[in-house]
């Protein structure tokens, strides 16, 4: 087995990511979600096309095998309600996840997540 490609979770980790916001989202798994997509990909001709998904959090490990989106998980995923916000940063090799101190605490904590905290910049 081979470990994500740049830009991508691994399913495992992004299942778990699910199951965790999931367990700290006001609404649980009907909890609103929107999912950015990077063009990039797809060619500079489809800048202009909308790349953004939505939906229940409850239906989220579905977007790891999207027929369209084949090559990344989504950059940008975040709640309606903006209590939370997972970024994936494709140069980096890493996912940025926002959310409340407690969120935060729960993913340092998880056995099967790698998470640092990053110091804030001033």
């Amino acid at each position: 087995m081979t470990g994500a490609s740049e830009g991508r979770l691994d399913r495992a980790d992004w299942n778990r990511l699910i199951e965790i916001l999931t367990e700290h989202s006001a609404q649980g798994p009907d909890t609103r979600c929107l999912a950015y997509y990077t063009p990039l990909g797809q060619g500079a001709e489809d800048f202009d096309n909308l790349h953004v998904r939505a939906g229940r959090l409850a239906d989220a490990k579905a977007l790891y095998d999207h027929p369209d989106e084949e090559w990344w998980t989504p950059p940008n995923f975040w709640a309606h309600d903006r209590s939370w916000i997972l970024c994936t940063d494709y140069d980096l090799w890493a996912t940025k996840v926002v959310g409340p101190a407690s969120l935060v605490e729960v993913l340092l904590g998880d056995p099967e997540i790698e998470a640092v905290r990053l110091p804030w910049a001033h």
